[in-house]
């Protein structure tokens, strides 16, 4: 069986992807050269060298390097177009997209920037079929831009753009308890608590999200495995975690030679998901993480479970979950 053809044809469900982490090398070149941004290089040959993925101190290089160029409202109707584009060639027919606010509230007016994402999801769905809601995320490391990418949230939720609130950047230093404040609101306004943690920092990390910010699933998570009092509480409140393997692997948290955690958190009774978190500056996607849970001694049936769990986990509401999962029991029943 050809691995990659067979996962690239299943319909997926993704909950955990970064909209600038999916834009390929080639389009950040295209904008930069429209926009007279100066990369740190003469030519694309050596743009391509230089985004791909080295270690993570060269990946947050390589991003803020990149998003750089990014300098209208207007860049972002067609990144976000291109990002439905993406997810279409992959089958995946829905998604929660996180989007990185605390630059954009740095660049943009509310207004402005508003607009060009709306008309970038209208053209998107229109063209390419596919559904996806965005969730901006505070920059852990920007706390003071928490207010304002509230604000921006609180305005595109009303336009029906955002449908919650998300905490990424770097971990380590930064605390949830930093952002409790800002997190009441947002549930006090119906947003949804997406919150990454367990990832560069240990459990403390995930009971913070969990205690002090609400969050309704975990980004990443896989150090809970750390503490047994928590992978209690994770299993008995049935709290999904969204798992990005590759990305654990680029970002060095697991060592290459051994295999992913997700594994021992299944056996554990936790749930959760498969995503690619930032696919083409890891030289990734979604279907090449169920090939690599493949390889490490997956059976297809868990991988469809799994897919079905974050369809389980969405945001969407009922009608919409079960309209979806007929799409996955059709091309279930296509195996047969």
């Amino acid at each position: 069986m050809d691995l990659f053809l067979f996962f690239k044809n299943m319909p997926k469900i993704e909950l955990h992807v970064h909209v600038e982490g999916a834009v390929n090398a080639e389009t950040y070149f295209r904008l930069a050269q429209e926009n007279n941004v100066k990369l740190p290089v003469s030519s694309f040959d050596e743009w391509q060298k230089f985004f791909e993925f080295k270690d993570f101190a060269h990946f947050i290089k390589v991003y803020i390097t990149a998003v750089s160029s990014i300098k209208k409202p207007s860049d972002y109707s067609f990144l976000v177009e291109e990002f439905y584009k993406n997810q279409k060639e992959q089958k995946i027919i829905y998604t929660e997209a996180y989007l990185s606010a605390s630059f954009l509230v740095d660049k943009f007016d509310d207004d402005e920037i508003l607009d060009a994402l709306a008309l970038g999801m209208k053209t998107g769905e229109e063209k390419y079929g596919v559904k996806v809601n965005f969730i901006p995320d505070i920059a852990r490391n920007i706390p003071d831009s928490q207010d304002r990418v509230l604000e921006l949230i609180l305005k595109g939720k009303e336009r029906g753009i955002f449908i919650g609130i998300g905490l990424g950047g770097m971990e380590s230093g930064f605390p949830p308890e930093i952002f409790t404040e800002t997190y009441k609101k947002a549930k006090h306004s119906g947003l949804h608590l997406l919150v990454h943690a367990g990832e560069a920092a240990g459990p403390e990390s995930i009971w913070g999200a969990i205690n002090s910010l609400g969050a309704e699933r975990i980004g990443h998570g896989i150090r809970c495995l750390e503490d047994e009092k928590l992978v209690a509480y994770l299993k008995e409140n049935n709290l999904h975690i969204e798992v990005s393997p590759v990305s654990n692997y680029c970002l060095k948290l697991i060592d290459s030679n051994s295999p992913h955690p997700i594994k021992n958190m299944l056996e554990l009774g936790l749930n959760c998901s498969v995503n690619s978190d930032d696919p083409a500056m890891f030289s990734t996607n979604l279907t090449e993480q169920y090939v690599l849970l493949t390889e490490q001694g997956f059976s297809v049936d868990q991988l469809i479970q799994l897919n079905k769990n974050a369809l389980a986990a969405s945001f969407l509401n009922e009608e919409e979950k079960l309209h979806y999962l007929g799409e996955l029991i059709q091309w279930e029943n296509t195996l047969k």
